[in-house]
């Protein structure tokens, strides 16, 4: 019964869940679906019919190298650099819990330190077999494609090598039993194309090459938008960029509003880069940023001797940024001074250099932004209704992130592309749970504020892994609905909950001693894991620090 040892070793079961009142289903944070075989099988026929046997069979190796690719995945987290026929052994009870087929090892030869592997695996119930057979009957060859691909998959990407799997006897050609063979690719050779079929072929099919040839001749093909480095693609979004991008080669002025974090910069950047002034300088300056008695000789500058230290005369922003664009972040925090003071050089092109009285003429296209009801300011009396109108001649409104959900997937792509390069790494992406939590957080930080989760997860995510929930949130993932977990008698949900909260009332009585009954279960878990605490920390639940830290507090033994 080794296999079902690895089940309760590695708690298995309690890495699926069942999500109902969200419509999830979750195995550890790769989100599953449970689909009617019928309907797989109806869709794998219209496939077959659609492109022939040859294109069809390529794709669903290939779909299921990638599901094997995942679980693979989850057996290094869960395993660890183990016993490779141990690793093995998980695979097939991955692939039952998704109710695919009953997998059976009855022959490995693995070597890690020779990079050598042999498998063979039977197969029963295999759901393939089964839809291939009552759509199309008994024929010549193998079709159990997608599990020949799931095997292929979850190996390759355990060993670090291209693991190949073939079937040598199948149901679905006659055959009493499916029968898998595994080995390195290169000894399959390439004589016979079998390879050929973990390929994307490059090019597209013929038949989607004529309707993309008829859709030009009608001239219904568009010109895309080119946001450039702004990154999303809802609503809010598009209808902020569309603005923007028609006043880009404007010399009319831009006032950026939405809360702090959407981006209101790399909007004025993208503006100040596809208009006609960018070869010349952009100037950024963030008004709250700096205190009410420095911010005029920092827009305007200071002659020299115009007070105690002005040893030198200097040019403010409005000089350096003339021929380009100036960026005033956070306008609405400018002091009633400095707001006539940038009237006037509105008014007539002209600044004065603080202790000067000598004018200097400026030639700025001005974009400025706020996270400041301006209207309420105005009506407050702390903002000049003179100047809002004429900041306001363009106002674009930049929506938060959480009313454009769907641009996060982008936003976190490119983002994590950012931070690789930064943080010498290649990872494999954002794992589906943690993407989903993504997706459902309310994000009072907007884009800055997922800039900076990235960013931590990139430093916290192994090289080559998947940036999980764990990795990405420093105080603990948002509260979420957890799901049903599935018990040992593989039933979901109440039955078990029942049962547990039986368990909790009836230990709960009086001389109930916590901290004795909290040894008592690390010194089970120690037991159950041969006293290895890396496996313990997993039965438990816990981190193996968590559980060290326990184990000397106490007088648990550990080995």
């Amino acid at each position: 019964m080794k296999h079902q040892r690895l089940i309760e070793q590695f708690n298995l079961r309690s890495r699926l869940r069942f999500n109902v009142d969200e419509g999830q289903i979750w195995l550890d944070e790769n989100r599953m679906l449970l689909i009617h075989a019928r309907a797989m099988g109806a869709l794998r026929r219209e496939l077959i019919d659609t492109v022939g046997d040859h294109e069809a069979r390529g794709i669903l190796v290939r779909m299921g190298f990638v599901a094997g690719m995942q679980d693979g995945e989850l057996a290094q987290k869960l395993y660890g650099e183990g016993d490779p026929h141990d690793v093995f052994g998980i695979g097939p009870e991955l692939h039952a819990f998704e109710g695919v087929v009953k997998a059976t090892i009855i022959d490995s030869k693995i070597d890690w330190a020779r990079g050598t592997f042999f498998g063979e695996v039977t197969l029963d119930n295999s759901w393939e077999a089964e839809a291939h057979v009552h759509h199309f009957g008994v024929g010549d060859d193998p079709v159990c494609w997608t599990i020949v691909g799931f095997a292929s998959g979850y190996c390759s990407q355990f060993f670090k090598r291209f693991i190949v799997f073939r079937e040598m006897e199948c149901v679905g050609k006659g055959d009493s039993r499916c029968l898998l063979v595994g080995k390195p690719a290169e000894a399959w050779g390439e004589a016979d194309g079998y390879l050929d079929y973990f390929r994307r072929v490059d090019g597209v099919p013929r038949f989607v090459q004529q309707e993309n040839e008829l859709t030009q001749l009608r001239g219904s093909q568009r010109e895309p938008v080119r946001p450039g480095r702004l990154v999303g693609n809802s609503t809010g979004f598009r209808a902020a960029f569309d603005l923007v991008s028609k006043a880009a080669t404007s010399p009319i002025n831009v006032l950026l509003l939405g809360e702090t974090g959407v981006g209101k910069e790399m909007f004025a950047r993208w503006l100040h880069d596809h208009s006609d002034r960018a070869e010349q300088p952009f100037v950024a300056i963030n008004c709250a940023a700096i205190p009410h008695d420095l911010i005029e000789s920092e827009l305007f500058g200071v002659q020299k001797g115009a007070y105690t230290g002005a040893q030198a005369s200097r040019p403010g922003r409005f000089e350096r940024a003339d021929g380009g664009t100036l960026f005033l972040d956070e306008v609405g925090d400018l002091s009633p001074a400095t707001q006539v003071k940038l009237l006037r050089v509105l008014q007539t092109g002209e600044i004065e250099r603080l202790g000067d009285d000598q004018t200097r003429k400026v030639n700025v296209r001005l974009v400025a932004a706020t996270n400041v009801n301006l209207q309420q300011a105005i009506a407050d009396g702390r903002f000049r209704a003179d100047l809002y109108y004429r900041l306001a001649t363009y106002p674009v409104v930049i929506p938060p992130l959480r009313e454009r959900r769907c641009d996060v997937p982008l936003l976190a792509a490119a983002l994590l592309e950012k931070y690789e390069g930064s943080y010498n790494k290649k990872l494999q992406g954002i794992s589906e749970k943690a993407m989903c939590t993504l997706k459902a957080y309310p994000w009072p930080g907007n884009v800055r504020e997922l800039e900076n989760l990235i960013e931590r997860g990139v430093l916290l995510a192994p090289n080559g892994g998947l940036i999980e929930i764990d990795h990405l949130f420093a105080g603990g993932a948002p509260a979420s609905a957890a799901g049903a977990e599935v018990d040992r008698a593989g039933v979901v949900g109440n039955a078990s909950e029942a049962s547990r909260s039986r368990l909790y009332e009836s230990i709960l009585q009086d001389g109930f001693d916590l901290e004795k009954h909290e040894a008592r279960l690390l010194e089970l878990a120690v037991q159950r894991a041969g006293g290895n605490l890396t496996h313990a920390a997993r039965l438990l639940g816990i981190t193996r620090r968590q559980l060290a830290y326990r184990l000397r507090q106490g007088t648990t033994p550990a080995t």
